[in-house]
Protein backbone atom coordinates (compact mmCIF):
# COMPACT_ATOMS: atom_id res chain seq x y z
CA UNK A 1 0.00 0.00 0.00
CA UNK A 2 1.36 3.70 -0.96
CA UNK A 3 2.29 5.42 2.26
CA UNK A 4 0.06 8.51 3.44
CA UNK A 5 0.91 12.05 2.59
CA UNK A 6 1.80 14.05 5.70
CA UNK A 7 -0.61 17.14 5.66
CA UNK A 8 2.65 19.98 5.34
CA UNK A 9 3.35 17.79 1.69
CA UNK A 10 -0.33 18.11 0.49
CA UNK A 11 -0.52 21.62 1.28
CA UNK A 12 2.68 22.51 -0.70
CA UNK A 13 1.62 19.90 -3.27
CA UNK A 14 -1.53 22.27 -3.29
CA UNK A 15 0.05 25.97 -3.29
CA UNK A 16 0.60 27.16 -7.16
CA UNK A 17 3.84 27.38 -8.23
CA UNK A 18 5.56 30.82 -8.30
CA UNK A 19 7.68 32.20 -10.94
CA UNK A 20 10.47 34.64 -10.04
CA UNK A 21 9.39 38.30 -9.81
CA UNK A 22 11.96 39.12 -12.08
CA UNK A 23 11.54 36.49 -14.77
CA UNK A 24 7.94 37.94 -15.02
CA UNK A 25 8.87 41.41 -15.42
CA UNK A 26 11.15 40.64 -17.72
CA UNK A 27 14.32 42.51 -15.61
CA UNK A 28 17.51 41.40 -14.24
CA UNK A 29 18.29 41.43 -10.35
CA UNK A 30 20.14 44.55 -10.58
CA UNK A 31 17.43 46.66 -12.41
CA UNK A 32 16.53 50.07 -11.10
CA UNK A 33 13.35 50.81 -9.44
CA UNK A 34 12.06 52.83 -12.78
CA UNK A 35 12.91 50.07 -14.73
CA UNK A 36 10.75 47.87 -12.89
CA UNK A 37 8.28 50.34 -12.76
CA UNK A 38 8.36 50.83 -16.66
CA UNK A 39 8.23 47.08 -17.48
CA UNK A 40 5.38 46.56 -14.88
CA UNK A 41 3.07 49.06 -16.65
CA UNK A 42 3.77 48.13 -19.61
CA UNK A 43 2.68 44.56 -18.91
CA UNK A 44 0.14 45.87 -16.26
CA UNK A 45 -1.45 47.80 -19.53
CA UNK A 46 -1.08 44.88 -21.81
CA UNK A 47 -3.23 42.18 -19.73
CA UNK A 48 -5.18 45.30 -17.93
CA UNK A 49 -9.10 42.95 -17.60
CA UNK A 50 -10.70 46.66 -19.20
CA UNK A 51 -8.64 45.16 -22.51
CA UNK A 52 -9.17 41.24 -22.27
CA UNK A 53 -12.66 40.79 -20.78
CA UNK A 54 -13.07 37.57 -21.90
CA UNK A 55 -9.89 36.12 -21.43
CA UNK A 56 -8.99 33.95 -18.33
CA UNK A 57 -5.56 33.83 -19.34
CA UNK A 58 -5.04 37.86 -19.14
CA UNK A 59 -6.51 38.09 -15.84
CA UNK A 60 -4.13 35.50 -14.20
CA UNK A 61 -1.19 37.14 -15.73
CA UNK A 62 -2.25 40.85 -14.58
CA UNK A 63 -2.76 39.30 -11.18
CA UNK A 64 0.76 37.81 -11.32
CA UNK A 65 2.49 40.66 -12.85
CA UNK A 66 1.14 43.37 -10.12
CA UNK A 67 2.03 39.74 -7.45
CA UNK A 68 5.29 40.66 -8.88
CA UNK A 69 5.73 44.33 -8.97
CA UNK A 70 4.43 44.70 -5.42
CA UNK A 71 7.15 42.40 -4.00
CA UNK A 72 10.14 44.03 -6.39
CA UNK A 73 8.62 47.80 -5.71
CA UNK A 74 8.96 47.59 -1.93
CA UNK A 75 12.84 47.81 -0.83
CA UNK A 76 12.34 45.82 2.04
CA UNK A 77 10.11 43.22 0.62
CA UNK A 78 12.58 42.94 -2.50
CA UNK A 79 15.42 42.70 -0.32
CA UNK A 80 13.78 39.93 1.64
CA UNK A 81 12.71 38.12 -1.19
CA UNK A 82 16.75 38.08 -2.62
CA UNK A 83 17.57 36.63 0.44
CA UNK A 84 15.34 34.19 1.60
CA UNK A 85 12.55 33.73 -1.41
CA UNK A 86 8.83 34.11 -1.36
CA UNK A 87 9.24 32.43 2.55
CA UNK A 88 10.30 35.63 3.68
CA UNK A 89 7.60 37.55 1.41
CA UNK A 90 3.81 37.15 3.33
CA UNK A 91 1.35 37.56 0.96
CA UNK A 92 -1.74 38.30 2.70
CA UNK A 93 0.10 41.58 3.34
CA UNK A 94 0.80 42.54 -0.34
CA UNK A 95 -0.93 45.85 -1.18
CA UNK A 96 -2.81 45.56 -4.58
CA UNK A 97 -3.22 48.80 -6.81
CA UNK A 98 -6.98 49.63 -7.10
CA UNK A 99 -7.79 50.70 -10.49
CA UNK A 100 -11.28 52.71 -9.54
CA UNK A 101 -12.38 53.48 -13.16
CA UNK A 102 -13.12 49.42 -13.17
CA UNK A 103 -14.87 48.67 -10.18
CA UNK A 104 -18.45 49.14 -10.00
CA UNK A 105 -20.67 51.60 -8.33
CA UNK A 106 -20.97 49.36 -5.13
CA UNK A 107 -16.85 48.54 -4.82
CA UNK A 108 -16.17 52.21 -5.53
CA UNK A 109 -18.44 52.96 -2.63
CA UNK A 110 -17.10 50.36 -0.54
CA UNK A 111 -13.41 51.72 -1.07
CA UNK A 112 -14.65 55.30 -0.49
CA UNK A 113 -16.11 54.13 2.66
CA UNK A 114 -12.55 52.57 3.74
CA UNK A 115 -10.23 55.59 2.98
CA UNK A 116 -12.90 57.83 4.50
CA UNK A 117 -12.23 55.51 7.76
CA UNK A 118 -8.19 55.90 7.61
CA UNK A 119 -7.43 52.72 5.46
CA UNK A 120 -4.97 52.87 3.32
CA UNK A 121 -5.91 52.21 -0.31
CA UNK A 122 -3.32 52.31 -3.21
CA UNK A 123 -5.28 53.55 -6.63
CA UNK A 124 -3.68 53.34 -10.02
CA UNK A 125 -4.26 55.35 -13.23
CA UNK A 126 -7.14 53.89 -15.28
CA UNK A 127 -5.89 52.07 -18.36
CA UNK A 128 -8.33 53.43 -20.19
CA UNK A 129 -6.34 56.65 -19.99
CA UNK A 130 -2.58 55.09 -19.71
CA UNK A 131 -4.18 53.62 -23.38
CA UNK A 132 -4.95 56.14 -24.68
CA UNK A 133 -1.65 58.22 -23.88
CA UNK A 134 0.36 55.32 -25.18
CA UNK A 135 -1.47 55.41 -28.75
CA UNK A 136 -0.63 59.31 -28.83
CA UNK A 137 -5.13 60.02 -29.00
CA UNK A 138 -5.14 62.80 -25.86
CA UNK A 139 -5.74 66.43 -26.16
CA UNK A 140 -2.77 68.09 -25.24
CA UNK A 141 -2.22 71.76 -23.89
CA UNK A 142 1.01 73.92 -23.71
CA UNK A 143 2.02 75.50 -20.27
CA UNK A 144 3.91 78.49 -20.36
CA UNK A 145 6.77 78.86 -17.51
CA UNK A 146 5.70 81.26 -14.26
CA UNK A 147 1.80 81.33 -15.47
CA UNK A 148 -0.51 79.26 -12.89
CA UNK A 149 -3.47 77.58 -14.71
CA UNK A 150 -6.90 76.97 -12.50
CA UNK A 151 -9.15 74.02 -13.61
CA UNK A 152 -10.79 70.71 -13.11
CA UNK A 153 -10.77 67.20 -14.15
CA UNK A 154 -13.06 64.76 -13.53
CA UNK A 155 -13.20 61.77 -11.77
CA UNK A 156 -10.61 59.05 -13.32
CA UNK A 157 -9.82 61.09 -16.19
CA UNK A 158 -6.57 63.44 -17.09
CA UNK A 159 -5.53 66.66 -18.41
CA UNK A 160 -2.38 66.68 -20.09
CA UNK A 161 0.01 69.53 -20.87
CA UNK A 162 3.59 69.73 -22.35
CA UNK A 163 6.50 72.38 -21.24
CA UNK A 164 8.78 73.04 -23.82
CA UNK A 165 12.23 74.35 -22.41
CA UNK A 166 15.80 75.47 -23.34
CA UNK A 167 19.19 74.55 -22.59
CA UNK A 168 19.62 77.10 -20.10
CA UNK A 169 16.17 76.48 -18.47
CA UNK A 170 16.98 72.77 -18.40
CA UNK A 171 20.53 73.43 -16.72
CA UNK A 172 18.96 75.56 -14.12
CA UNK A 173 16.14 73.42 -12.74
CA UNK A 174 12.41 72.67 -13.63
CA UNK A 175 9.97 72.03 -10.70
CA UNK A 176 6.20 71.35 -11.20
CA UNK A 177 3.61 72.41 -8.20
CA UNK A 178 0.19 71.42 -8.35
CA UNK A 179 -2.36 72.20 -5.42
CA UNK A 180 -6.04 71.98 -4.56
CA UNK A 181 -7.39 74.11 -2.47
CA UNK A 182 -10.65 72.06 -2.47
CA UNK A 183 -8.70 69.02 -0.41
CA UNK A 184 -9.11 67.32 -4.32
CA UNK A 185 -7.77 64.19 -4.36
CA UNK A 186 -5.40 63.52 -7.90
CA UNK A 187 -1.95 62.24 -9.28
CA UNK A 188 1.16 64.63 -10.65
CA UNK A 189 1.88 62.30 -13.89
CA UNK A 190 5.15 62.64 -16.31
CA UNK A 191 5.51 60.78 -19.34
CA UNK A 192 8.26 59.56 -21.39
CA UNK A 193 8.08 59.64 -25.64
CA UNK A 194 7.72 56.74 -27.27
CA UNK A 195 9.21 56.56 -30.91
CA UNK A 196 5.65 55.81 -32.30
CA UNK A 197 4.73 59.04 -30.74
CA UNK A 198 2.90 57.72 -27.77
CA UNK A 199 3.42 58.38 -24.14
CA UNK A 200 4.45 55.79 -21.53
CA UNK A 201 3.72 56.66 -17.73
CA UNK A 202 7.30 57.30 -16.36
CA UNK A 203 6.95 59.13 -13.31
CA UNK A 204 3.68 59.56 -10.60
CA UNK A 205 3.36 61.90 -7.18
CA UNK A 206 0.07 61.13 -5.29
CA UNK A 207 -1.54 64.20 -3.53
CA UNK A 208 -1.06 64.52 0.13
CA UNK A 209 -2.48 67.03 2.98
CA UNK A 210 -0.09 69.48 3.57
CA UNK A 211 -1.81 72.61 5.90
CA UNK A 212 -4.80 73.55 4.22
CA UNK A 213 -4.41 71.99 0.81
CA UNK A 214 -4.12 68.72 -0.93
CA UNK A 215 -0.34 68.92 -3.39
CA UNK A 216 1.83 67.19 -5.53
CA UNK A 217 5.40 68.26 -6.77
CA UNK A 218 7.85 66.83 -8.82
CA UNK A 219 11.83 68.47 -8.74
CA UNK A 220 13.97 68.47 -11.98
CA UNK A 221 17.39 70.34 -10.04
CA UNK A 222 20.16 68.13 -11.60
CA UNK A 223 20.89 66.71 -8.11
CA UNK A 224 19.41 63.58 -6.20
CA UNK A 225 15.84 64.86 -4.92
CA UNK A 226 13.68 62.42 -2.71
CA UNK A 227 10.28 61.68 -2.41
CA UNK A 228 7.91 60.55 0.66
CA UNK A 229 5.65 57.71 -0.43
CA UNK A 230 2.67 58.68 1.28
CA UNK A 231 1.28 54.88 0.97
CA UNK A 232 4.03 53.07 2.79
CA UNK A 233 3.97 56.23 5.38
CA UNK A 234 0.41 56.02 5.87
CA UNK A 235 0.26 51.95 6.00
CA UNK A 236 3.07 52.01 9.05
CA UNK A 237 1.01 54.88 11.14
CA UNK A 238 -1.76 52.39 10.18
CA UNK A 239 -0.04 49.35 12.26
CA UNK A 240 -1.19 48.05 15.45
CA UNK A 241 2.54 48.50 17.25
CA UNK A 242 2.92 52.53 17.13
CA UNK A 243 6.72 51.89 17.82
CA UNK A 244 6.69 50.34 14.86
CA UNK A 245 5.42 53.35 13.04
CA UNK A 246 7.54 55.42 14.26
CA UNK A 247 10.80 53.35 13.42
CA UNK A 248 9.36 53.02 10.08
CA UNK A 249 8.24 56.46 9.65
CA UNK A 250 11.09 57.37 6.64
CA UNK A 251 10.98 54.28 5.21
CA UNK A 252 8.92 55.69 2.41
CA UNK A 253 11.79 58.52 1.63
CA UNK A 254 12.93 57.44 -1.60
CA UNK A 255 14.99 58.79 -4.44
CA UNK A 256 13.40 60.19 -7.47
CA UNK A 257 14.19 58.41 -10.55
CA UNK A 258 14.26 61.29 -12.68
CA UNK A 259 16.74 64.11 -11.44
CA UNK A 260 17.21 66.31 -14.49
CA UNK A 261 15.26 67.04 -17.97
CA UNK A 262 16.81 67.11 -21.27
CA UNK A 263 16.22 70.27 -23.49
CA UNK A 264 12.85 69.65 -25.58
CA UNK A 265 9.48 69.13 -24.96
CA UNK A 266 7.98 67.42 -21.91
CA UNK A 267 4.39 66.27 -21.00
CA UNK A 268 2.99 66.34 -17.96
CA UNK A 269 -0.86 65.08 -16.47
CA UNK A 270 -3.01 65.94 -13.68
CA UNK A 271 -5.37 62.78 -12.97
CA UNK A 272 -8.32 62.66 -10.98
CA UNK A 273 -7.87 60.44 -8.54
CA UNK A 274 -11.48 61.06 -6.72
CA UNK A 275 -14.11 58.75 -6.20
CA UNK A 276 -17.09 60.29 -6.76
CA UNK A 277 -16.25 64.05 -7.85
CA UNK A 278 -14.12 66.24 -9.75
CA UNK A 279 -10.84 67.28 -8.94
CA UNK A 280 -10.24 71.31 -8.72
CA UNK A 281 -6.33 71.88 -8.74
CA UNK A 282 -3.49 74.85 -9.47
CA UNK A 283 -0.55 73.59 -11.78
CA UNK A 284 2.14 76.03 -12.13
CA UNK A 285 6.30 75.28 -13.84
CA UNK A 286 8.67 77.34 -12.62
CA UNK A 287 12.26 77.20 -13.78
CA UNK A 288 14.52 76.87 -10.88
CA UNK A 289 17.06 79.12 -11.87
CA UNK A 290 16.74 82.08 -9.52
CA UNK A 291 15.99 79.53 -6.50
CA UNK A 292 20.05 79.00 -5.28
CA UNK A 293 19.41 79.11 -2.17
CA UNK A 294 16.01 77.12 -2.15
CA UNK A 295 18.25 74.55 -3.64
CA UNK A 296 21.63 74.33 -1.31
CA UNK A 297 18.61 73.85 1.24
CA UNK A 298 16.52 71.47 -0.17
CA UNK A 299 19.55 69.71 -0.32
CA UNK A 300 21.42 70.49 3.04
CA UNK A 301 17.77 69.19 4.53
CA UNK A 302 17.16 65.70 2.84
CA UNK A 303 21.06 64.97 3.69
CA UNK A 304 20.12 65.55 7.75
CA UNK A 305 16.69 63.23 6.98
CA UNK A 306 18.53 60.07 5.31
CA UNK A 307 21.23 60.49 7.87
CA UNK A 308 18.92 61.10 10.58
CA UNK A 309 17.26 57.30 8.97
CA UNK A 310 20.59 55.50 9.40
CA UNK A 311 20.55 56.69 13.03
CA UNK A 312 16.72 55.75 13.53
CA UNK A 313 17.70 52.45 12.46
CA UNK A 314 20.82 51.77 15.34
CA UNK A 315 18.39 53.91 17.91
CA UNK A 316 15.83 51.07 17.48
CA UNK A 317 17.72 48.58 18.67
CA UNK A 318 18.95 50.27 21.42
CA UNK A 319 15.12 51.21 22.20
CA UNK A 320 14.24 47.40 21.79
CA UNK A 321 16.67 46.26 24.37
CA UNK A 322 15.71 48.71 26.81
CA UNK A 323 12.27 48.76 26.39
CA UNK A 324 12.72 44.67 27.16
CA UNK A 325 14.32 45.66 30.32
CA UNK A 326 12.18 48.21 31.40
CA UNK A 327 9.19 45.80 30.72
CA UNK A 328 10.88 43.56 32.88
CA UNK A 329 11.68 45.59 35.38
CA UNK A 330 8.09 46.92 35.65
CA UNK A 331 7.11 43.73 35.72
CA UNK A 332 8.78 42.72 38.61
CA UNK A 333 8.16 45.77 40.62
CA UNK A 334 4.33 44.85 40.13
CA UNK A 335 4.67 41.43 41.69
CA UNK A 336 6.80 43.28 44.66
CA UNK A 337 4.20 45.79 45.41
CA UNK A 338 1.79 42.87 45.72
CA UNK A 339 4.14 40.59 48.04
CA UNK A 340 4.41 44.02 50.02
CA UNK A 341 0.63 45.00 50.31
CA UNK A 342 -0.18 40.96 51.45
CA UNK A 343 2.50 40.78 54.00
CA UNK A 344 1.99 44.15 55.79
CA UNK A 345 -2.41 42.94 55.68
CA UNK A 346 -1.10 39.42 57.05
CA UNK A 347 0.60 41.38 60.23
CA UNK A 348 -2.28 44.04 60.51
CA UNK A 349 -4.14 40.54 61.45
CA UNK A 350 -2.13 39.49 63.75
CA UNK A 351 -1.80 42.85 65.32
CA UNK A 352 -5.78 42.59 65.81
CA UNK A 353 -5.74 39.10 66.97
CA UNK A 354 -4.42 40.29 70.52
CA UNK A 355 -7.10 40.54 72.35
CA UNK A 356 -8.61 40.18 76.44
CA UNK A 357 -11.97 39.94 75.85
CA UNK A 358 -14.65 38.62 73.30
CA UNK A 359 -16.47 41.00 71.31
CA UNK A 360 -20.26 41.11 72.70
CA UNK A 361 -22.72 41.04 70.10
CA UNK A 362 -25.06 43.43 69.78
CA UNK A 363 -28.49 41.36 69.18
CA UNK A 364 -27.83 40.05 73.35
CA UNK A 365 -27.41 43.59 74.56
CA UNK A 366 -30.12 45.68 72.66
CA UNK A 367 -31.96 42.35 74.39
CA UNK A 368 -30.97 42.64 77.70
CA UNK A 369 -31.72 47.00 77.59
CA UNK A 370 -35.28 46.11 76.55
CA UNK A 371 -35.73 43.59 79.21
CA UNK A 372 -34.59 45.90 81.74
CA UNK A 373 -36.63 48.73 80.36
CA UNK A 374 -39.87 47.54 80.62
CA UNK A 375 -39.59 46.86 84.52
CA UNK A 376 -40.98 49.07 86.61
CA UNK A 377 -38.66 49.23 89.45
CA UNK A 378 -34.89 48.97 89.45
CA UNK A 379 -32.27 47.72 91.78
CA UNK A 380 -29.75 50.95 91.92
CA UNK A 381 -32.74 53.48 91.39
CA UNK A 382 -36.19 54.87 92.61
CA UNK A 383 -39.48 53.37 91.12
CA UNK A 384 -41.12 55.56 88.61
CA UNK A 385 -44.56 56.07 88.83
CA UNK A 386 -46.69 55.65 85.15
CA UNK A 387 -48.14 58.66 84.56
CA UNK A 388 -51.77 58.93 84.51
CA UNK A 389 -53.28 57.75 80.92
CA UNK A 390 -56.10 60.50 79.88
CA UNK A 391 -59.34 59.89 80.25
CA UNK A 392 -61.18 60.36 77.56
CA UNK A 393 -64.45 59.47 77.41
CA UNK A 394 -66.53 57.89 74.77
CA UNK A 395 -68.40 60.19 72.48
CA UNK A 396 -71.95 59.03 72.23
CA UNK A 397 -72.83 58.35 68.86
CA UNK A 398 -75.92 59.28 67.59
CA UNK A 399 -78.03 55.82 66.80
CA UNK A 400 -77.33 55.20 70.48
CA UNK A 401 -81.21 56.57 71.42
CA UNK A 402 -82.30 55.86 75.27
CA UNK A 403 -85.71 53.46 74.83
CA UNK A 404 -87.38 54.08 78.21
CA UNK A 405 -89.51 50.58 78.94
CA UNK A 406 -92.54 49.91 81.24
CA UNK A 407 -91.99 46.84 83.30
CA UNK A 408 -95.17 46.91 84.78
CA UNK A 409 -96.77 46.48 81.73
CA UNK A 410 -96.97 42.52 80.18
CA UNK A 411 -95.44 42.49 76.40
Amino acid sequence: MPGHKWKSEKNEEEKPLRRDPYEVLGVSRNSTDQEIKSSYRKLALKYHPDKNANDPKAADMFKEVTFSYNILSDPDKRRQYNSAGFEAVESESQELELDLSSLGTVNTMFAALFSKLGVPIKTTVSATVLEEAFNGSVPIQSLSLGQPLCRKVEKQSAHFYSVTITEKEAKGGLVFRVHSREKSKFKLLYFDQEENGGLSLALQEDSSKTGKVTSAGMYFLGFPVYHMDQTQTSASAAAKDPDSAFFKKLDGFQPCEITELKPGTHVFAIYGDNFFKSASYTIEVVCAAPFTEEKENLRAVEAQILSKRVELSKFETEYREVLAQFTEMTSRYAQEMQAIDELLKHRNEIHASYKTLPAMKRSSSNRSKNQGGSKETREDGPVREKKPSRDRTKKKKWFYIPLKVDKRKPC
